[in-house]
C-alpha cells in the first residue's frame, strides 16, 4: 500500500541552500531484514499503511518519499568535541532523508539516518552502522520516550548484509542502517559553522528558518528582539531536556555543541547509560577518563554548549549590543532547569504539583535521600509514586523527604503497573538482550522488553484498557 492520505511531507531543509548540506548518495547493501519499526510513530506521519517491502524501499535502499526529498542531504555543522573546536565536522555516516508533519501537533519532523553510508564528511571512516549500535539506539529512546524525556524515536532499523570490523565490538559484527525520527537536526554546531566562516547572511536566514519553522514563540519586531527570543527559548527547551534526563537517571554520554539542537530534543545516542543507584560522578562513556560529561555535570555542559551557541549569534550583532540580553537569557538557564527538574521529579512520582518554591524543595529532598541511601534509582522512584513508600525506607535518609511531602497529592489514580515490578534498562540488561541475537538470531528477547517500555510509557502517561 501507498504512504495513508493524511501524510504530509516537507522539503523545508532546501530553503536553507546550499551552505548547510551536501546531496549525497545512500550506500547499497547486500541484504535487506527488517528488524524494527515503530507503528505507533508511523501512524502519526501517515507511514502505518507501508507493507514491509514498501517499508524496506524507504529505509533501506532510501527510495524517496512522495513530496519530500529527491536525494539525501549530509548536513553541515562544526563543534566542540570535549570542549576542543572541530571545523572538520559534518553527517559522516547519516543524512537527512525526509522531512513531513506530525499529524497530531503539525510539528515539522525529520526522518534522519545512521548507517548509511559515506559522505564528504565521513573523513576515511566507512559510514556504517553495527546492528548492536542500532539495537542500543531503540533501547534508549524507547526507554527515555517512556519516562517523558523529549527525544528522537527509532523509526526503523534495517540489517543490511555486510560485516563491520569495530575495536570496540567483537569482530566482525553485523551491520544495520537506522532511521530515527526527530523534532529538528538543526544544532548549535551549525550556528558554530556560520560563525566560523563568518557568513551573516546564511547566519541570518538560518535564524528566519528556524523561528518560523520550530520556534514561533520567538518572533519579534526587530532582529536584535527576535535573536535574544530564539537564544531564550533555545535555552528554555535544552534546559528542559537536561531537567528531563536527571529525573530519568539518564547519562548522554557525549555532549558536544553538535549533538545538541536548538528544538531541546535528545538525540544521537553512543555510549549511554542509565543509573544504578544516584551517582553525580557515573559517566558513560570509557573513553571520558575525566568524567567531563557525567551524570552530575550535564547541566553545567548544556549551559556551556549554549554559551556557545550565544558567542555565534554575535556575528548578528551588527549595531545593536546582543553581548547583555544573551548573557541574561544565558545566566537564566539555572532557575530555568531547577524549575523544569522539580516538575520532572513530580511527573516522576505522580504528584501533582503546588507552588514552585515547594516543588523545588520536594525534589532536592527526594534526591538527597537517593544520594545518602543509595537506594537502587528506578526502583525508588517507582516505590515513592503516589507519594507512599512501598516498604524498606524507614530510615533517617529518606525523612526529610517524607516531612516534604505533607499536603502533595497524587496526580492521578495508581495504574496497575506501579503494582508490579518496575522496568529498568541498566548495561547489563543491555548486553542480556544483545546475547540471544548475536549467538541464535533470537530477537524475542528484545520484542518482549520493547512490550515492557511500552506498558511503562502507557502507566506513566496515565493510559489504561
Amino acid at each position: 500500500m501507498p504512504v495513508s492520505s493524511s501524510f504530509s511531507p516537507s522539503r523545508a531543509h532546501l530553503d536553507l541552500g546550499e551552505a548547510l548540506y551536501d546531496v549525497v548518495a545512500p550506500a547499497e547493501f547486500p541484504k535487506l531484514t527488517l528488524r524494527h519499526r515503530d507503528q505507533r510513530w508511523a501512524a502519526r506521519v501517515g507511514l502505518d499503511t507501508l507493507t514491509d517491502e514498501e517499508w524496506i524501499a524507504h529505509f533501506g535502499r532510501f527510495q524517496p518519499l512522495p513530496g519530500s526529498f529527491e536525494e539525501p542531504l549530509a548536513l553541515r555543522y562544526h563543534g566542540h568535541q570535549f570542549r576542543h573546536y572541530n571545523p572538520d565536522l559534518g553527517d559522516g555516516r547519516g543524512f537527512l532523508f525526509a522531512q513531513l508533519h506530525d499529524l497530531q501537533d503539525g510539528r515539522l519532523l525529520d526522518l534522519g539516518t545512521k548507517g548509511s553510508g559515506q559522505t564528504p564528511w565521513s573523513r576515511g571512516a566507512d559510514g556504517r552502522l553495527t546492528l548492536k549500535g542500532g539495537v542500543r539506539e531503540i533501547l534508549a529512546t524507547s526507554m527515555l520516550e517512556a519516562l517523558g524525556v523529549e527525544t528522537s524515536k527509532s523509526f526503523s532499523l534495517v540489517e543490511t548484509g555486510e560485516e563491520l570490523f569495530r575495536n570496540d565490538e567483537p569482530s566482525p559484527t553485523r551491520a544495520a542502517v537506522l532511521v530515527r525520527l526527530n523534532h529538528s537536526h538543526l544544532r548549535i554546531g551549525t550556528f558554530q559553522r556560520l560563525a566560523f566562516h563568518q557568513d551573516v547572511e546564511a547566519m541570518r536566514h538560518l535564524l528566519s528558518h528556524i523561528v518560523m519553522r520550530y520556534l514561533p514563540e520567538a518572533e519579534a519586531p526587530t532582529e536584535a528582539e527576535r535573536i535574544t527570543r530564539f537564544f531564550a527559548a533555545a535555552s528554555r527547551r535544552v534546559a528542559r531536556m537536561g531537567a528531563q534526563w536527571m529525573a530519568a537517571g539518564f547519562v548522554h554520554g557525549v555532549l558536544n555543541t553538535d549533538n545538541i539542537n536548538v528544538t531541546g530534543e535528545s538525540f544521537d545516542y553512543g555510549p549511554w547509560r542509565f543509573l544504578p543507584k544516584y551517582d553525580p560522578a557515573f559517566t558513560a562513556a570509557y573513553f571520558d577518563q575525566g568524567g567531563l560529561y557525567a551524570y552530575g555535570r550535564q547541566p553545567e555542559t548544556l549551559q556551556w554548549n549554549l554559551a556557545r551557541l550565544g558567542g555565534s549569534l554575535l556575528l548578528l550583532e551588527g549595531d545593536a549590543d546582543l553581548k547583555s540580553p544573551l548573557q541574561e537569557e544565558l545566566n537564566a538557564f539555572g532557575p530555568t532547569f531547577q524549575r523544569e527538574f522539580a516538575a520532572a521529579v513530580l511527573w516522576r512520582l505522580g504528584l501533582a504539583p503546588r507552588e514552585p518554591e515547594r516543588d523545588a524543595a520536594l525534589a532536592a529532598a527526594f534526591f538527597t535521600a537517593l544520594q545518602e541511601s543509595e537506594a537502587p534509582f528506578e526502583q525508588a522512584f517507582f516505590d515513592w509514586r503516589g507519594g507512599r513508600a512501598r516498604g524498606g525506607y524507614e530510615g533517617p535518609a529518606f525523612q526529610a523527604f517524607r516531612d516534604a511531602l505533607q499536603g502533595y497529592e497524587a496526580s492521578g489514580p495508581e495504574h496497575p503497573y506501579f503494582a508490579g515490578t518496575p522496568c529498568t534498562m541498566l548495561i547489563d540488561e543491555v548486553e542480556a538482550l544483545w546475547a540471544p541475537i548475536a549467538g541464535n538470531d533470537d530477537w524475542r528477547p528484545l520484542a518482549e522488553k520493547l512490550a515492557a517500555i511500552e506498558a511503562m510509557r502507557q502507566a506513566y502517561a496515565g493510559i489504561t484498557g
